[in-house]
This record gives C-alpha cells, sequence and structure tokens, in this order.
C-alpha cells in the first residue's frame, strides 16, 4: 500500500485531500492518520460522541483495493468525514445529543449520507451536538459543553458544535451540520472554519432529525469554500423519499469557482456610518471585521455598494415563533410522558412552544413570502450578494454563557443568533467565512446572503475571498 505524507490532515484540505489520493491507494492510511489524530486531541475539545475505527479503515481498505483494480475513484474517494449525532445509519446509534434517544438504532439510512458514501467518502464517527439541536453556544446538559479548539474555557458555538470543532482541529476533513437557526454559521465563525447553509429545501432531509420542518437545513461544515462546494455537489439532488425538496436535479457547484470576480459582481456590504448601525446587535470589534472582509472582496475585484445594516428582529421573532410551535409538535409525546429527560433549557423552550396560539403560527408562515421579498428588494437589490456578521461579538467563554437568571442566560442565547435566525426565517442560502480574529485570540467569521438556490453564486465569491486570504488555512495547536 502506497503511502502519504503523515501530515496530510493536518496540511491539506478536503479537495487537495482528493488529489493526493488521486493516483495512490491511500485511503487506509489517511483514515488510519486522521484516527490517530481522534485519539490524541477530540477528548480536549469533546468534539466525538463515538468512533467507528474498525468499520472505517475496512472501507478504506476496499477502496484502496477496488482503486488498484482500477475501478473508478468518487469525488470524495477516501476522504475521511464525521457528522453531526442526527443523521440516521441504519444500524448505527444515532442519539441526537439527548438522553431520550438513547440507544436509538434506526432501520434506515439518510440520503445525505447514502450519497457521501456513493462519493467514496469515510464516516470516522459521530460528532457532538446541543441536545436536540437546540443551542447556539454548543451547551449539552447531558453530554458537557462543546468546546473550542482554540481555547477550551470558550464555546464551539452550536448547535453543530463538535462538526465545526473537528475541521477546526484537522480530525476530518469536512462534516454534516443542521442550521435551523443559524447551527452551522454560527460554530463555523466561532471555529474558524466555512460554513454553508443552502436555501430551504434544496437538500434532502430524508433520515435526519427533525426539529423545525419549515426552518431546517442540512448543512456542510469544511476549510475552504470549494470543499463545501464538493460536497454540495455530491449531496444535492431530487429525492423521491423527500417530497419537500425543491432540488430538481444535479449541478458541480464547483464549476465556475475560479472565475475572478469583476465590476459586475455587486456585494451590498453594511453601512456603518448610518445612524441606524448604532443601534444594532454588533460590537464595534465586529463592526471591524466586518468592513475588513468588504475591503477584502473589493481588493478580490468585486463592486461594493453601500447598504443600510438590516434590521432582522422582525425575521428572528417569527423564526422563534415557528420553530417553537414545530418543535414543540415534534416533541410533544416526549415532553408528556419524559420531561425529566430533558435539559432543563431545553425543556423551558419546547414547552413554550406548546402555549403558542396557531394562529399566530399560521400568521408566521403566511407573512413568510412578503418578509422574504422585502428583504431581498432592500437589502440586495441588484446585489449578488449580502454581507453580513455571523456572531454579533467575539467568541465568548462558556462561563459567560451560563451567568445569571435563566431569562438573562436565554436572552444572551438570542443575541448570539441575532444574524443568523431570521436568514432562516427567509429560507435564504448563506456562506459562512473565516475572516480574522479578535482581541481575545479567537477567530470570527462574516457570511455572504444570497437569493434562494444561489448557492453557486455564494461559492463563486466565497473562494474568490478565500484566493485574497488565508484565515481558512489558520488551524489551532491540537
Amino acid at each position: 500500500m502506497n503511502d502519504i505524507d503523515a501530515s496530510l490532515p493536518s496540511t491539506a484540505s478536503l479537495c487537495e485531500a482528493v488529489e493526493n489520493l488521486r493516483d495512490r491507494s491511500a485511503a487506509h492510511a489517511l483514515a488510519s492518520a486522521c484516527l490517530a489524530r481522534v485519539d490524541a486531541t477530540a477528548a480536549r475539545f469533546n468534539g466525538f460522541v463515538r468512533t467507528y475505527p474498525a468499520r472505517a479503515l475496512g472501507r478504506a481498505a476496499q477502496l484502496d483495493l477496488g482503486a488498484g483494480g482500477g475501478l473508478p475513484r468518487g469525488p470524495l474517494h477516501g476522504i475521511p468525514l464525521a457528522h453531526k449525532d442526527m443523521f440516521f445509519e441504519a444500524g448505527l446509534p444515532s442519539e441526537c445529543g439527548s438522553t431520550i434517544l438513547q440507544g436509538f438504532r434506526p432501520d434506515y439510512t439518510a440520503t445525505v449520507l447514502e450519497r457521501l458514501s456513493q462519493a467514496g467518502a469515510l464516516t470516522l464517527g459521530a460528532l457532538h451536538m446541543a441536545e436536540f439541536a437546540m443551542s447556539p453556544t454548543g451547551f449539552n446538559a447531558h453530554l458537557g459543553h462543546g468546546r473550542n479548539p482554540w481555547s477550551s474555557q470558550h464555546i464551539s458555538g452550536g448547535s453543530s458544535s463538535g462538526s465545526a470543532a473537528a475541521v477546526a482541529a484537522r480530525l476530518v476533513f469536512g462534516a454534516l451540520g443542521s442550521d435551523t437557526g443559524g447551527s452551522v454559521r454560527l460554530p463555523a465563525a466561532a471555529c474558524g472554519v466555512t460554513g454553508l447553509k443552502p436555501t430551504q429545501h434544496a437538500i434532502s432531509t430524508y433520515g435526519v432529525m427533525p426539529l423545525s420542518a419549515s426552518l431546517d437545513c442540512v448543512g456542510f461544515l469544511a476549510q475552504t469554500a470549494r470543499d463545501c462546494a464538493r460536497l454540495m455537489s455530491v449531496v444535492a439532488g431530487p429525492d423521491e423519499r423527500d417530497p419537500a425538496c425543491l432540488t430538481t436535479r444535479t449541478r458541480d457547484y464547483e464549476a465556475g469557482l475560479t472565475r475572478p470576480l469583476g465590476p459586475g459582481d455587486v456585494i451590498a456590504v453594511p453601512d456603518f456610518s448610518d445612524d441606524a448601525a448604532s443601534q444594532a446587535v454588533l460590537t464595534s470589534e465586529l463592526r471591524a471585521l466586518v468592513s475588513q472582509a468588504a475591503a477584502d472582496l473589493a481588493r478580490a475585484g468585486a463592486t461594493l455598494r453601500r447598504v443600510r445594516l438590516p434590521d432582522l428582529s422582525t425575521a428572528g421573532a417569527l423564526a422563534s415563533l415557528v420553530l417553537g410551535a414545530e418543535a414543540a409538535s415534534v416533541h410533544g409525546a416526549w415532553l408528556a410522558s419524559r420531561p425529566h429527560d430533558y435539559g432543563a433549557q431545553v425543556r423551558r423552550r419546547l414547552e413554550r412552544g406548546l402555549l403558542y396560539p396557531a394562529t399566530r403560527y399560521i400568521d408566521a408562515l403566511r407573512m413568510r413570502a412578503q418578509v422574504q421579498t422585502r428583504f431581498l428588494d432592500t437589502c440586495l437589490g441588484d446585489a449578488s450578494a449580502l454581507l453580513l456578521p455571523v456572531l454579533p461579538c467575539a467568541v465568548p467563554t462558556i462561563e459567560a454563557t451560563l451567568s445569571g437568571s435563566e431569562a438573562e442566560i436565554e436572552a444572551r442565547f438570542g443575541n448570539l443568533s441575532y444574524w443568523t435566525r431570521g436568514i432562516n426565517y427567509l429560507g435564504l442560502p448563506a456562506l459562512a467565512l473565516p475572516a480574522g480574529f479578535t482581541e481575545n485570540g479567537l477567530p470570527n467569521g462574516v457570511q455572504l446572503i444570497g437569493r434562494p438556490f444561489a448557492e453557486a453564486t455564494l461559492l463563486r465569491i466565497g473562494h474568490q475571498f478565500q484566493q485574497q486570504t488565508d484565515w481558512h488555512r489558520q488551524r489551532p495547536s491540537v
């Protein structure tokens, strides 16, 4: 068996690793190297809840044998991945960060996992997540906090806490997450990786833990925009098992990434000199980071158009209403029969949804198209994308997010997801990009918001941004 450079897991992106394996039968060696890194480091930030070393290595050996025999290689041939513990695979545990589903083994497999496997990817294990995907910080009353690989005293972001941390620590080359109110983008920004939240219903959710059918999105975390494009290309497409999936054809999202930005690529950027900006949920440190990202996009060739900083409070409140009602419906039977098996924070949020009037929920759904149209007309206009922050502040410590009364903690949670939650209500695609470091020494990021099904446009802009910057190349010392 051909060997690989032992440093490959810590130095290469997903697409670079695919190129490295293209002419060699070294999937087993690469999986072994990644598993060694998992064993040595994952416990420091509570990234994995379980691993499947024998299964992964057996699959890698099969891939090497097939490649050596001349069989075609898929677009993810031999690439080690791991996923948030809410993507069901027949016969394997999937506990969704909970006590309630402890020992649950589904008898069916998520479409997204099937497609990744068909493309040649390996699954090393299941990753830490907030209980039932209901925390923006990575808090989990049963499993312990998700911790940031840059600093174990700081949050990893949630609810796809383990997905971002494992990619940032270079334990795997990519991971699936979910994004119902920012759960891909928040941890991506907090851990310094790239995260793609596609358009609502662009990706099949068959075999994925439900939380809020109107807001749930399968998303991707990886080092680069190109990596996310590769994952999106593999996973996207129609699925007869998910009638809500709106994608009607497969597509190569990497095509066109290398085309430089030019004057016709207009990006709407916040005008922080506007009086309304002074009232925004955003620190001066994050304003500076967004402004620098705008300058980097201009350096990449884009045309910047200043717009008023959006007020996402209404969209965020409507998202919370929809999430509360739909999540309470999903969990109604368990709330009645097993209330004490939930963490206190999660149970409070779920029980609140039982009290929302049906008329308010229906109004929130009815208003959705109107609010989306107004947002696109006002904030994007003729622009290709809108640049916004992801987090409103530097990544906080775990202690800071848990201090004070329950009301104060919940208000803090709401502020953390201010710039992401409303985008889910609008159903729009968003790409989170590493964009620098704050004074506490931790990474932070920005997001590009696009029109429905404009993922290819966002990924191209993100790729060109990453040709001008190297934030996505930075990694923690783990």
